[in-house]
């Protein structure tokens, strides 16, 4: 994130800062190409059907076909069952058609232990309607609660047991489903590049974006998606009254200065939603996918003027909320959790990603940050007026002026030449430093740290596959590809006391600029085509 308010003095110095907010900088809707297309297309667009749905291992497969003859090839689709009442369901392309390019998937979220309560679906009930038709097929997913996935429209829902029994969650009950597949660009005569500014995305796959509708049922209001300045209740994006309102978007920026209740993305990305209504309870959703997402909360009556809602004959259910969900790539792997209550639908939820640990009980407590200390002799002054004013705090920081020229891990020798020293005699009265750490890496040969990411091949690299360079504070700057847990466990050793010469037990860091933030790049972050360990950014 940015630099605390104590820098406010800074960015009034400097009033062409990157951070400042200029609406110019950052991509509307209408200049993202997948959120324009999803965006505009009409209810009942999705044309799939499901078909030889099977229970095979436990989880129900389906393949999902085109309606009608297309090239398009045939989708995979698995519904598995956890503990709890949690249901995931996920479509990927066919990977038996042949041999491709693999679409990304998120690892290192999911627990172990959530995976371990894993139910062996056993059973496949048929529902037909009166002309003896297969409807529906239905499984079990806990007690009290089944998933239904229709036939003819593609559509698959929660509900409460029973033929009768009330919908709680359902995907693309609106027909909004679309599903972008991978391409070779030797095969294809389009134009596959995507601008913005100065900055060009080479998109070598081709677009590959994935949208659908989620609906929430008995639901007055949903909550969640962070992070965003709005309130706490999600404002309605698309239909009448709203009809210029952005989506909420989902893509870490570093952005200063953001708008006031605006759904325009700031630092951090959970596509995770809550519904909650008076009649029935609470259920929730959560995508995981780690592209650019943009989602409309849909307003009451968002498709009266729609020519295929009467075609369509959907189900007049009174209360509620429709949602669009639309991202630039990955897969569809998503959780549906039944709840009932709020609480409910967070257990369920952490039993997946697992639960956050708690602070230690000084963290919570007054924290003195400013930028910067200028030495040692300046962190004793402040120290010791706390003191003689008798104002309680618990913990100094130390921003990036501390280090040998903005070098993580490093000491500036002058003006902070005994950092063990001054850390113990704070830990004396029970206080405790924190120093900062950023993700980008100065550009530097003498610094140990870039000498060996480099030897080692450990930074990100730019579409040509030489190592990304970008500006951030120390300037030329290369930033460590964190994707790949062998890099992430080097990067751990290097703040142990061994490794961080100067560092004592009463030392914490302050991980900072973690969107990540590249002051030269387009939206102050990476260029969309940067090449990760397992992964295009953005476009898997």
């Amino acid at each position: 994130m940015d630099k605390p308010l104590c820098t406010l003095a800074f960015f009034i110095l400097f009033t062409n800062c990157v951070f400042s907010w200029k609406k110019d900088e950052f991509r509307t809707c209408d200049q993202t190409p997948f959120c324009k297309r999803a965006r505009s297309r009409n209810q009942g667009y999705c044309s799939l059907i499901a078909t030889d749905i099977t229970i095979s291992d436990g989880d129900l497969v389906a393949k999902l076909i085109p309606k009608e003859n297309s090239t398009t090839k045939p989708l995979i689709l698995t519904i598995s069952a956890y503990q709890d009442g949690v249901m995931r369901l996920k479509i990927d392309e066919d990977q038996s058609l042949g041999p491709r390019k693999k679409r990304f998937e998120v690892p290192d979220v999911i627990v172990p232990e959530f995976l371990s309560k894993k139910l062996q679906l056993q059973k496949l009930i048929e529902e037909k309607s009166d002309d003896g038709m297969v409807i529906f097929y239905v499984v079990y997913l806990s007690d009290g609660y089944e998933t239904v996935i229709k036939h003819d429209p593609f559509e698959v829902f929660v509900r409460e047991s029973g033929t009768n029994g009330k919908k709680v969650v359902s995907l693309n009950s609106n027909g909004l489903f679309d599903f972008e597949q991978l391409r070779n660009k030797k095969e294809e005569n389009e134009d596959w590049e995507e601008r913005f500014g100065t900055h060009t995305d080479t998109r070598p796959y081709g677009p590959q974006s994935i949208s659908f509708d989620v609906s929430f049922y008995e639901a007055d209001f949903v909550y969640g998606i962070p992070e965003h300045a709005t309130s706490l209740a999600l404002k309605p994006t698309k239909g009448p009254g709203v009809e210029d309102s952005e989506p909420y978007r989902l893509f870490n920026l570093d952005v200063f200065e953001y708008i006031h209740d605006s759904p325009f993305g700031i630092y951090g990305s959970i596509p995770f939603m809550i519904s909650h209504g008076k009649s029935r309870g609470s259920s929730g959703f959560f995508w995981l996918n780690a592209a650019e997402m943009q989602i409309d909360v849909l307003g009451p009556s968002w498709n009266e003027n729609d020519e295929f809602s009467s075609v369509l004959k959907l189900p007049s259910e009174k209360k509620r909320v429709d949602t669009l969900w639309m991202s630039e790539a990955g897969v569809v792997d998503t959780f549906f959790f039944v709840g009932p209550g709020p609480k409910d639908v967070v257990r369920q939820y952490t039993s997946m990603t697992g639960t956050p640990a708690l602070p230690q009980l000084f963290a919570i407590a007054y924290h003195q940050c400013r930028w910067n200390y200028r030495d040692e002799e300046d962190v004793y002054n402040v120290d010791s007026n706390f003191d003689e004013h008798d104002i309680p705090y618990d913990v100094l920081w130390l921003d990036i002026e501390h280090t040998d020229g903005k070098k993580y891990f490093t000491w500036d020798r002058v003006l902070f030449p005994n950092p063990e020293e001054m850390q113990k005699k704070l830990a004396a009265k029970g206080r405790h430093m924190v120093t900062i750490v950023d993700p980008h890496i100065k550009r530097d040969e003498s610094y140990y740290i870039h000498k060996e990411a480099t030897e080692k091949g450990y930074y990100v690299k730019d579409a040509t596959g030489k190592d990304f360079d970008g500006w951030c504070w120390p300037g030329s700057s290369s930033y460590l590809d964190v994707v790949n847990p062998e890099i992430r466990s080097w990067w751990a050793d290097k703040f142990s006391y061994e490794n961080y010469v100067g560092s004592t037990p009463s030392l914490y860091i302050w991980n900072d600029m973690n969107e990540p933030s590249v002051f030269n790049g387009p939206e102050v972050t990476f260029d969309s085509d940067s090449l990760f360990a397992y992964l295009t950014f953005c476009y898997g």
